[in-house]
């Protein structure tokens, strides 16, 4: 039986991130969920507590997050910045995944 390490999971999430646009909504909305209240509501990253969005992409990501809440979509244009952003909280989506159902995610692939 193949051996599935923490690497293997790394690698797995961050290249559905970087190019499964299901998985890249559903994190952006899930690390979206770790910002505080009050992040939300200034759009910006102010506590740092390692979840959430960084520092660099509060704003913008809590914007975008905001629109796919508020409309149910995001443009192509605005996609490939979730693409190339998401993959950063990879870790974040681990930590929240059900491991069983990822690992038999990622033998079925």
């Amino acid at each position: 039986m193949l051996k599935i390490t923490n690497n293997h999971k790394k690698e797995f999430i961050r290249n559905k991130l970087a190019s499964d646009p299901l998985w890249a909504k559903r994190a952006l909305l899930k690390i979206f969920e770790f910002q505080t209240e009050e992040e939300k509501e200034w759009e910006a990253t102010r506590v740092h507590n390692n979840v959430g969005f960084t520092g660099s992409d509060g704003e913008f990501l809590t914007s975008l997050a905001k629109q796919l809440q508020k409309k149910g979509y995001l443009s192509e244009k605005q996609m490939v910045h979730v693409f190339k952003k998401m993959p950063k909280y990879w870790k974040q989506i681990l930590n929240n995944s059900d491991e069983e159902k990822l690992i038999d995610l990622m033998l079925e692939s």
